[in-house]
Parts: structure tokens; C-alpha cells; sequence
């Protein structure tokens, strides 16, 4: 036996009553909530889409800056998450079954709880579609990625098939060095700027060029160029420092980049949050129309 309240009237407790099989949840409600929460979601972020394509310009000095795009698109979305989520919420708590004879508290309670069920549902069911979205999207890229791996496994099978071993043109140059710089300019010189390509790279990946690859680009410019084995280094050492230069600007910008997607999860996760409240508040606040107007 179990002892009940009357929600609207004084809070005496009824001795004698049996407590009801039928479950609490108003599984109706929540769905139909869902959906409106899922559709509200949906047309914002179509609106938003259009007005940031209205907003951004490909013309020089034109439209707004990305980093105002950036900003409102996150507000946007904030703002999107706390809309659907008072209509989802609303819009169950205010069509679920009304409760008789229950503690106005345990009606608060399940208000409450229906309101973070239909947001959790909406979040899952919004998840589900955007990830799908971003997986085909991904996926286009992976094939991309298989195929020009299948063609590099394809061109090694067939070198080993030749009696070649790959290895790194690097160390195919470094056997092949003269101690004459090549003077040859017509026959030469796309060989001779992609064998400084590669000991630039070398140079770049271990931090700076060694002694050995430093004298000896710089003897390869001289003898191509004409100029001093002093102006040929020189050259040498600024053609390295712009290189180190760019790494270190991209490194920044990735690290930018890095520190902009913590900050983005870290306020989605909060407006999320926020959104799970308001679903919830919504929700207790319908409920409690539905109870003053059944």
C-alpha cells in the first residue's frame, strides 16, 4: 500500500490507496517535443546559414571579416541551442498527461525530468543526422586517400618488381655528389633545383642545415650563378631562414587553430548545458499551464 497527495488541495497524506502500474513517463509528449526541438534546430540553422552566406563577400574589403563570422556564427548557435530547447520542452511538458492525485514536488519532478528527456533525445537525434552529414563527407576524403595510396603501393610494387628498392632521393643524392659544383645550366638545372629542394627539406625537418649540405648548396649556387662562394651562402642561409620562417608561421596558426576548437567545445558543452536547463524550466513551466488549464 501506498500513500498518495492531492496535487491542488491540502498535502494530507491518503492512507489505503495501491500505487498505479502505468509508468510516469508521457512518452507521447516527449516525442512530440522532440520533434519540434529537432525542426526548430533545423530551420535556425538553415536561417543562419543564409544570413552568414549574405554576410561574407569574395570581393577584397567587402562584407564582414571571418573572425565576425566566426563570432556569430557561435552565438548563433548558442542561441538556436536555448530556442529549441525552451520549445521542445515547453511543448512537452505542456501536452503530457496531467497527473491526479500526485505531490505537486513529484509533479515538479517529472516536469522537470520530461523536459532533460526531450533534450537529450533531440541532441541524440541531431547528432545522428550531423554526424552522418560529416561522415560522408569524410568518407569522400578517405577514398581519395585509398586511391592515391593504392596508386604509391601500385608504383613501389612495381619498382621492387624492377630489381629497385625505394629509398629516400636524399640519400640517392648524397652518393652522386661532385666535388665540382655543376656549371651546367641547360642540362642540369631542373636536377640541381630539385636536389636544393630536397636538402632544404632535409635541413628544415633536422631544425638547420648541416656543414656539409650547407657548403656544398652554396658551391652548386656559385657555380650556377657566378657570384662569390660568401654570396652564395648568404643566399643559402636566407633561403633557410624564410623557410624556417614559414614553418613557424604555419606551426602558430595551427596552434591557433588548436586553441580556437577547445575554446568552440568548451562553450558548445556549456550551452548545451544551459540548454538542458532551459528544456527543463520550459517544461515545468508548461506543465504547470496544463494543470492550471486541463
Amino acid at each position: 500500500m501506498e500513500k498518495t497527495y492531492i496535487a491542488d488541495g491540502p498535502q494530507v497524506p491518503v492512507a489505503g490507496t495501491i500505487e498505479e502500474t502505468k509508468s510516469a513517463v508521457s512518452w507521447a509528449a516527449i516525442l512530440a517535443g522532440t520533434v519540434a526541438a529537432v525542426a526548430a534546430t533545423l530551420i535556425l540553422l538553415t536561417l543562419g546559414s543564409g544570413l552568414g552566406f549574405a554576410a561574407v563577400s569574395p570581393w577584397t574589403n567587402s562584407g564582414a571579416s571571418a573572425t565576425a563570422i566566426g563570432a556569430t556564427a557561435a552565438i548563433w548557435f548558442i542561441i538556436v541551442q536555448w530556442l529549441s530547447a525552451g520549445l521542445g520542452g515547453y511543448l512537452t511538458g505542456r501536452l503530457r498527461t496531467r497527473w491526479v492525485g500526485t505531490h505537486a514536488h513529484e509533479v515538479f519532478f517529472r516536469d522537470t525530468t520530461h523536459g532533460f528527456v526531450t533534450w537529450a533525445a533531440a541532441t541524440i537525434v541531431l547528432a545522428i543526422v550531423l554526424g552522418s552529414a560529416a561522415s560522408s563527407t569524410l568518407g569522400v576524403g578517405v577514398r581519395a586517400a585509398a586511391a592515391i595510396g593504392s596508386g604509391a603501393a601500385r608504383g613501389a610494387a612495381a619498382s621492387a618488381s624492377q630489381g629497385g628498392n625505394p629509398v629516400d632521393a636524399y640519400d640517392v643524392d648524397m652518393l652522386f655528389r661532385s666535388a665540382q659544383p655543376d656549371t651546367s645550366l641547360t642540362t642540369s638545372a631542373g636536377d640541381g633545383h630539385a636536389e636544393a629542394a630536397r636538402i632544404l627539406a632535409r635541413g628544415l625537418s633536422a631544425g638547420d642545415l648541416s656543414a656539409a649540405d650547407r657548403t656544398y648548396l652554396a658551391q652548386q649556387v656559385a657555380g650556377r650563378t657566378g657570384i662569390s662562394q660568401d654570396e652564395a651562402q648568404k643566399r643559402v642561409d636566407d633561403a633557410m631562414a624564410q623557410l624556417k620562417a614559414a614553418e613557424l608561421k604555419t606551426r602558430q596558426a595551427a596552434d591557433t587553430a588548436r586553441k580556437a576548437a577547445a575554446k568552440a567545445a568548451i562553450l558548445t558543452a556549456l550551452a548545451m548545458l544551459i540548454g538542458a536547463f532551459i528544456a527543463s524550466a520550459a517544461a515545468a513551466l508548461g506543465g504547470h499551464e496544463r494543470d492550471l488549464h486541463p
